[in-house]
């Protein structure tokens, strides 16, 4: 038996089939988006955000698959090690590994 698989890339704005579209990435206040468009519709997108690119700053490319940075962890200075003991010793339930759930960190914390 023969299958054949068909993909079809889809307009994002009015839904119809595109044959000759393009995937438009662009941001917006730190958030990235991307949008399937056909050429027509890519060109009204370009069109209107013109007037704002060219009176915007360029700050440069962001490569592809960039990711916005993450908040830094803060250094409680508590040794997970021993909030694992404690809260095994005061009856919580608590795994060997991972992460040590905002219960007992704050119960731990209290009792210090």
């Amino acid at each position: 038996m023969a299958k054949k698989q068909i993909t079809q890339l889809i307009d994002d704005l009015d839904g119809s089939v595109i044959d000759d579209g393009t995937t438009i990435h662009f941001s917006v206040e730190g958030r990235a988006y991307e949008i399937d468009l056909s050429s027509d519709n890519a060109k009204k997108l370009r069109e209107a955000f013109e007037p704002f690119v060219s009176a915007g700053r360029p700050l440069g490319s962001v490569p592809s698959g960039a990711r916005r940075p993450t908040k830094p962890r803060s250094d409680s200075g508590r040794d997970l090690g021993d909030v694992r003991t404690w809260a095994e010793e005061n009856g919580y339930s608590i795994n060997s590994r991972g992460r040590i759930s905002a219960t007992v960190l704050e119960a731990y914390a209290a009792a210090h």
